[in-house]
C-alpha cells in the first residue's frame, strides 16, 4: 500500500511538471522588426513549446558577431550574401541556407513635413538625409546606390546622416534629426508608422535587388520548425503585407 502511494505521488509530480520550452534565438535584420512580430506570434501559437527570442540589428554587425561565436540559433539577414558567406565558411547547419524575401526601399518624410517624398531628395531646404550605414547595412547600400542612380548623390552626400541600421534611420527622421530618409518599405507600412508619414517608392531598377536570406546556425528540431514556418504560406502572406516580394516556390 505504501509503495502504491509512493508511485502515485511520483506520477502526479511528473505529470504536474511542465517541460521547459525549447528556445530559438534569432538574429534578425532591422527591416523585419514589425513583420517578424506577426510571424513569431503565429509561430508561437502553432508551436507553444518553442520560445522564440528575437534581436534586431544590422545584418553586417550580426555577421561579424556570429563569426565570433555569438549564441544565436537562426540568422535572418537583409542580404543573403551574409548567411551564404557563413555557410561557405562552415558555420551553420548543412543545407539550411534559404531565401525568404526581397525588400524594397522608399523615401520617407514625416506627415507634418511640407516636402513631397517624390522630390524631397532634390529640395534645397533639406539639411539632413538619413540612410542606414552602407558599411554594414544592406538597406544602406541600396540607398546609396539609389542616390547615385537618381543623380542626386553629389548634392546630398554632405547632408547624409547614417543610422546604425534601417530602423534607426527611420527614427532619425521621426525625431527630426533628419528631414528625409531612405528606409525599408516594410517599416513604412508598419501600423505604428503608417500614419506618421508619407513615402515614395524608389524604382526597383535604381538599386541592386535586396535578396534577403537566412541560415540555421545551431541545428535543432525547433530551429528547423521555425525555418519551415517562415517559408510557409502564412508567413509569406505576412511578408507580402509589409511590402516584401517572396520567392516563387
Amino acid at each position: 500500500m505504501r509503495c502504491g502511494c509512493l508511485l502515485l505521488c511520483l506520477l502526479s509530480a511528473a505529470c504536474g511538471r511542465r517541460a521547459e520550452p525549447h528556445k530559438v534565438s534569432v538574429a534578425a535584420a532591422a527591416d523585419l522588426q514589425f513583420a517578424l512580430e506577426g510571424i513569431s506570434g503565429a509561430f508561437r501559437a502553432a508551436h507553444p513549446d518553442v520560445d522564440v527570442q528575437v534581436a534586431y540589428g544590422s545584418s553586417g554587425n550580426f555577421y561579424a558577431q556570429i563569426r565570433n561565436q555569438a549564441p544565436f540559433d537562426v540568422f535572418l539577414s537583409a542580404d543573403v550574401e551574409y548567411p551564404r558567406k557563413l555557410a561557405q565558411e562552415g558555420i551553420g547547419a548543412r543545407d539550411s541556407l534559404f531565401v525568404y524575401a526581397v525588400g524594397r526601399i522608399v523615401v520617407w518624410v514625416p506627415a507634418s513635413s511640407p516636402l513631397d517624398p517624390a522630390t524631397a531628395l532634390r529640395a534645397a531646404s533639406v539639411r539632413h538625409v538619413a540612410i542606414a550605414n552602407p558599411q554594414h547595412a544592406p538597406y544602406g547600400r541600396a540607398a546609396e546606390a539609389a542616390l547615385h542612380s537618381l543623380g542626386v548623390y553629389d548634392s546630398v552626400v554632405g547632408k547624409l546622416v547614417l543610422g546604425e541600421n534601417v530602423a534607426q534611420t527611420l527614427e532619425f527622421v521621426q525625431s527630426g534629426a533628419a528631414d528625409v530618409g531612405i528606409v525599408a518599405l516594410s517599416l513604412a507600412l508598419a501600423p505604428p508608422v503608417r500614419g506618421q508619414g508619407r513615402y515614395w517608392e524608389v524604382p526597383a531598377e535604381a538599386y541592386p535587388k535586396i535578396e534577403q536570406g537566412g541560415l540555421i546556425l545551431k541545428d535543432s528540431k525547433a530551429a528547423r520548425e521555425f525555418r519551415s514556418f517562415i517559408l510557409a504560406a502564412g508567413a509569406r502572406r505576412i511578408l507580402k503585407e509589409y511590402g516584401f516580394s517572396v520567392p516563387e516556390k
